[in-house]
């Protein structure tokens, strides 16, 4: 049962885990694996079954220890052109190509390979593998994954979250909350726009009014932030609504996001929204008492925040040698963990220019990297 990083990370692309998509043929093929090294793993599902978390323990069953996080679902293929078939992995001058081998499948191999060293490795202290489902639309899947490892009792001194980093050490990144406002509004003839609710315009005030929440934001922005930008940001990414010009819109909507720096929550940026909303919704009722605006939370994610005396940061310093200040632009499940108390750092093979593109890839330096780092946490939990 033993195999290469290489062989395992061939395994794993292969299995087309696009979010939309099960991923149970590639978690019962990591349980059987484990199971094959005598290592039992615990499956956690969604609501109806169709995706699973799993998480393992290797070594002692006592506090402490470290968790190698990693999510195994990837995002679409569709419409990006590939030189090579992206669920086969394909070697060419020095990289690994195939969807997911940067994001994140290449540290979920590394873990998984790893599992007959920590065996092999007098491990005072557990390595847990937690490999989780859908963090490609909102982390979903962590959140039930969490829980269940809390409520198995799993007591860990760090996490590691193996995103894309250049095996760099990455403290922190902003939170992430994502929306949609849909604006109905009172149809009539734009020659007297003045007795309608033109849903497209009052769309454009809200969206105008990300905008200057935004440049309130820019103004304030401190110093020394290690952000870029170094400020919460608000973006609008789709809008859609309208029947013709001389038309007043009765509908519009669009989806938008914001993302918080720490120190900021996406809850008050809701409770500001909510009080535009309710005061640009009176006006509209004024004019046409059906009129209304309806708000949804797709998802909300959680930032990472820098740790004082983090005890995962230090330890993720200790194996890379890493002393640099760094955090990612990108949301990973980190937050999540810190959520429950446990110390979190984001470190992990391959570039993060490379996720999501065509042609994704992991450049085989970039693997034997993070292959050294998790032995050096195996040798940090045997001593």
């Amino acid at each position: 049962m033993t195999m290469t990083p290489k062989e395992m990370l061939a395994k794993l692309v292969s299995f087309n885990t696009e979010s939309h998509r099960s991923n149970l043929e590639l978690i019962h093929f990591c349980r059987d694996y484990l199971a094959g090294l005598g290592v039992e793993s615990t499956l956690v599902h969604n609501e109806d079954g169709q995706k699973a978390n799993l998480y393992a323990t290797i070594g002692p069953k006592v506090d402490g220890g470290v968790v190698l996080s990693g999510h195994t679902d990837v995002v679409p293929v569709a419409g990006q052109e590939w030189s090579s078939d992206p669920w086969t992995l394909t070697e060419r001058d020095g990289k690994l190509y195939g969807r997911g081998a940067c994001d994140m499948k290449g540290f979920d191999a590394l873990a998984l390979v790893a599992v007959p060293k920590m065996l092999a490795a007098p491990l005072k202290r557990p390595v847990h593998i937690a490999l989780s489902y859908d963090e490609e639309v909102g982390c979903v899947g962590a959140r039930v994954l969490i829980n269940a490892m809390v409520a198995a009792g799993i007591r860990p001194s760090a996490v590691i979250v193996g995103e894309p980093t250049m095996m760099q050490v990455a403290t922190g990144h902003k939170g992430v909350m994502r929306m949609r406002t849909t604006v109905h509004g009172h149809a009539v003839h734009s020659s007297r726009v003045d007795i309608g609710v033109p849903a497209i315009m009052v769309a454009g005030e809200l969206i105008h009014w990300s905008n200057e929440v935004m440049a309130e934001n820019k103004a304030k922005a401190a110093a020394d932030s290690i952000f870029e930008p170094p400020y919460s940001t608000l973006h609008v990414g789709t809008v859609e609504g309208g029947t013709a010009a001389n038309i007043t819109a009765e509908y519009c909507s669009f989806v938008h996001e914001v993302r918080c720096v720490p120190g900021e929550t996406p809850a008050q940026y809701e409770a500001r929204y909510r009080e535009k909303l309710a005061e640009t919704e009176a006006r509209m009722k004024a004019i046409a008492p059906a009129a209304r605006i309806e708000f949804q939370i797709s998802s909300n994610t959680p930032g990472t925040s820098p740790e004082t005396d983090g005890a995962a940061e230090a330890l993720a310093r200790r194996i890379t040698g890493d002393n640099g200040t760094h955090v990612v632009a990108f949301g990973t499940e980190g937050g999540l963990f810190q959520g429950v108390e446990w110390s979190t750092v984001i470190c992990g093979p391959g570039d993060i220019a490379q996720a999501h593109q065509p042609d994704e890839f992991i450049a085989i330096s970039q693997l034997e990297a993070g292959e050294r780092f998790i032995d050096g946490v195996i040798a940090e939990l045997s001593r």
